[in-house]
């Protein structure tokens, strides 16, 4: 099933995030976490891709795992950074053939130990590129990345939302944000998309905090920003690590709590894999998932 299609629905969508282990590693490594996160009836799975298309092998089984065994919808995620648009077009027919008719796409980071990327002709430098490939080949519902607090490499705010217009424009049909610890953040991105012409679904993307290391490496790739409030919980709990992580699983059951309340169409969760403490968050927003009403306004 398309996710555009399921995002359209009454009852607010819950998705996860699952990366694949790393190369070298075997994939059904992976497999009792899918297992447990399906019998949470997640509306779709996103499949992670690996900096450079470092797992495109393992995404596409996994994506065709959760398709065909649990017959969830799998997001594959799909970087453009270092391909050619033969080997892009190789990945697609295999998802294809698989039943995976999601993509995220998305420009991707360079591999590490990279000095330079040779953006030549038959390669693509922007994910608006991705976007547009794949919409003129058809066959495929389109997600893509955006960034409540912009991109770490864009000039401002309003270039990140010009830039993201124009990857709406290309042929997105829901886009999921980067993660956030302030829901305030994303209300106004929204509210200044929205504004600017972006018209589709804007699923938050939420990632429960597990232990202080996973605070300091979010907070250096993505640049995101820490809430006073948010901040207390880490002064108080860095010395107690199971009560930091069950602190930091409240936070983010209390921030989706919020976004319900607000009206999101969504939310997709980054669940690093942690199927145990996936459940626990999914358990505690049931109720309130099960009874909310989508304000079709803030789509």
């Amino acid at each position: 099933m398309l996710i555009s299609e399921k995002i359209k629905t009454n009852q607010p969508t819950v998705s996860f995030e699952i990366f694949p282990p790393k190369p070298g590693y075997p994939v059904d490594t992976i497999y009792d976490t899918i297992d447990s996160l399906s019998d949470l009836n997640p509306d779709f799975i996103s499949v992670t891709y690996g900096a450079g298309g470092s797992t495109k092998d393992t995404t596409v089984e996994i994506s065709s795992l959760v398709e065909q065994k649990h017959n969830i919808p799998a997001l594959a995620h799909l970087t453009c950074l270092t391909s050619t648009r033969d080997e892009i077009d190789g990945i697609l027919d295999k998802l294809e053939a698989n039943g995976v008719r999601n993509i995220l796409a998305l420009r991707g980071d360079v591999p590490q130990g990279s000095c330079a990327v040779d953006f030549s002709d038959s390669m693509y430098s922007h994910s608006g590129d991705l976007v547009q490939h794949i919409k003129e080949r058809g066959g495929f519902c389109i997600g893509g990345a955006c960034y409540p607090e912009k991109h770490k490499e864009s000039k401002n705010a309003w270039d990140d939302i010009v830039h993201l217009r124009e990857k709406v424009d290309q042929g997105l049909d829901f886009l999921i944000t980067q993660l956030f610890f302030d829901n305030e953040l994303f209300y106004g991105f929204v509210e200044k998309a929205g504004s600017m012409g972006v018209d589709v679904p804007i699923l938050p993307g939420i990632m429960p905090v597990m232990n202080l290391k996973q605070v300091s490496k979010i907070v250096s790739l993505t640049g995101c920003s820490v809430p006073k409030k948010f901040l207390r919980i880490i002064e108080k709990y860095e010395h107690n690590p199971e009560a930091l992580k069950e602190a930091g699983m409240a936070y983010a059951a209390s921030q989706i709590i919020d976004l319900l309340a607000w009206g999101v169409p969504g939310v997709h969760i980054y669940s690093m894999n942690k199927a145990e403490e996936t459940r626990r968050i999914v358990n505690s927003i049931s109720t309130i998932r099960g009874t909310q009403n989508r304000d079709c306004s803030k789509l």
